[in-house]
């Protein structure tokens, strides 16, 4: 893996240059606080920061960051190049949007002065999501990377380095292409399907991965094409700006089904809805089930589970003691069901692998930390997206086994969460989700990059990511800080993370610290091994 070193390659600091960048922050500041209606607009100005941060962000910001920008560069001028010395890469993630719906750049003053001041402050490097939706929008197999490629360009005259994220998924204001939401309509078992009936648009069902629904082609030759195409327009930059590709797995980039609720308004979470009801799923499930000698339990998923925003013990499925999770059916479909998502995972992969194998671009795949319910028997949260990971059972070992297999990293976010800030009647404990899949990337010697939950609302973030960063027994490879907008350069949020980030010492990573297949690790509340969990007493 490609290792950056954070705080090379400074943008000078020179009078003449500090003086460009003030002006432009200035104006990056007046661009981004106007009004609630442009802030909306162009992604910056949300992000929970309420109206009278807003209004305050005018003069204030611009305030703020002058006298910021003192400290960083008197702090830039004592960063020396030194390779002997590296640290861990650290990436800030820009806007969801900084490409539009309609393939146009938004803001890139804002933007570009952004970039200025990241690279002055000694980041190595932004991340950005490449959407499916925007640049394959029109027909299949033709694709327009204009407005990403003017944006790479932008990136890498900064002096930056780039991780793009390829977006096999959607979200609410980006669609899939128009093309495949259009043989959706006719054909909506392509989509995931709930219970209910409800389906989810953002991403295409994991069932159909091989199957020809997408104008007589399978999802899997389309993705190949998305990414082949990519690789042949951004040669050029491949190894030296762009050093990462990240590739969706599922909803929100994840590997997960898309089991919890878009706009979920509990302070508690439920336990989540299956996704096995399109015709695809079901018709495998039956397949399964008839394998197995056991046809009756391929007819539907569990009768017994909850709703979306119930608690385990509102069903029998779930419950701590005598649920059907425990039972021999149990075992069958939730063996089934997280076998069809690591299947997935491991054809997204490998196909990313087979594409990107022959250029020096390393290969990220996210999963997702679902933490609610970890400390009841069955983790039923868990076992909705996929996970089969009880009390009694390791399901990352798999996991981290896929990714192993196709020499890619593992992106875990939520390390800016810790169990002390958790509502206690979630029986949520995000630092042991963290614990358990860190230990099963240290077994199988799979690489961990780290990302935050938010820029704001999380109470002591910087100081939980600093203790992730620093941590003795399983380091990370890199970090990407999640994102740039206009709370992250407001009086209230750039102070403290540029202090955050001035006080990070982050080791380069030893041929010593790398996983040892021979080395096993023990935490209170993870397992041992895929079958058995050990609890320390």
């Amino acid at each position: 893996m490609e290792v950056s070193v954070i705080g090379s390659a400074q943008f000078p600091a020179g009078r003449k240059n500090s003086a460009l960048l003030k002006s432009d922050l200035a104006g990056c500041c007046r661009e981004l606080a106007p009004s609630r209606r442009d802030l909306n607009s162009i992604g910056f100005g949300s992000a929970g920061a309420g109206g009278r941060r807003r209004r305050a962000a005018g003069v204030s910001l611009v305030t703020a960051t002058r006298a910021e920008l003192a400290v960083v560069e008197k702090e830039a001028g004592k960063r020396s190049h030194d390779k002997k010395s590296g640290r861990t890469p650290f990436y800030v993630a820009l806007p969801l949007d900084t490409v539009s719906p309609d393939n146009n750049l938004n803001h890139m003053k804002a933007v570009s002065a952004g970039l200025k001041a990241l690279k002055l402050l000694g980041v190595t490097g932004v991340s950005v999501p490449v959407w499916w939706g925007i640049v394959g929008n029109e027909s299949e197999g033709k694709f327009n990377w204009s407005a990403y490629q003017s944006l790479a360009e932008l990136i890498r005259d900064s002096g930056l380095k780039l991780r793009f994220s390829l977006c096999l998924h959607g979200r609410p204001n980006i669609s899939l292409p128009s093309w495949v939401v259009k043989i959706g309509e006719r054909e909506p078992d392509i989509f995931f399907r709930d219970r209910a009936g409800k389906r989810y648009m953002h991403c295409l069902s994991l069932a159909v991965d091989e199957l020809p629904v997408l104008a007589g082609k399978s999802p899997m030759q389309v993705y190949g094409e998305y990414l082949s195409e990519f690789k042949s327009s951004f040669s050029s930059l491949l190894g030296t700006t762009i050093t990462d590709i990240s590739v969706s797995l599922g909803p929100d980039g994840e590997l997960r089904y898309p089991s919890f609720p878009e706009n979920r308004r509990s302070k508690i979470q439920g336990v989540g809805e299956f996704q096995c009801y399109d015709k695809h799923m079901l018709s495998s499930l039956r397949q399964h089930a008839e394998s197995s000698g056991n046809t009756l339990w391929g007819q539907s998923g569990p009768h017994d589970a909850p709703n979306y925003n119930h608690w385990p013990h509102t069903n029998n499925f779930f419950k701590d003691s005598e649920g059907s999770w425990e039972t021999p059916y149990g075992d069958f479909f939730l063996g089934w069901y997280s076998g069809q998502l690591i299947d997935h995972g491991d054809r997204i992969l490998s196909l990313a692998s087979q594409v990107f194998g022959d250029s020096p671009v390393t290969i990220f795949g996210k999963v997702p930390l679902v933490h609610s319910w970890y400390k009841s028997r069955s983790h039923s949260a868990e076992l909705t997206a996929g996970f089969y990971n009880t009390d009694r059972r390791n399901g990352y070992t798999a996991i981290a086994r896929m990714f192993a297999a196709n020499s890619a990293t593992l992106v875990l976010p939520g390390m800016d969460l810790s169990d002390a800030h958790q509502p206690s009647e979630a029986l949520s404990s995000p630092e042991s989700v963290i614990s358990q899949i860190r230990a099963a990337c240290f077994e199988h010697g799979v690489s961990l990059s780290g990302e935050n939950t938010s820029v704001s609302g999380i109470p002591d973030n910087f100081s939980r990511i600093k203790e992730n960063l620093k941590n003795d027994q399983w380091s990370l490879d890199t970090f990407n800080y999640c994102r740039m907008g206009a709370y992250f350069f407001s009086p209230e949020h750039w102070p403290k993370f540029t202090e955050f980030f001035r006080g990070l010492e982050l080791p380069e990573k030893d041929i010593d610290d790398l996983p040892d297949n021979k080395q096993k690790l023990s935490f209170v509340g993870a397992a041992q091994s895929e079958e058995t969990l050990l609890v320390p007493a």
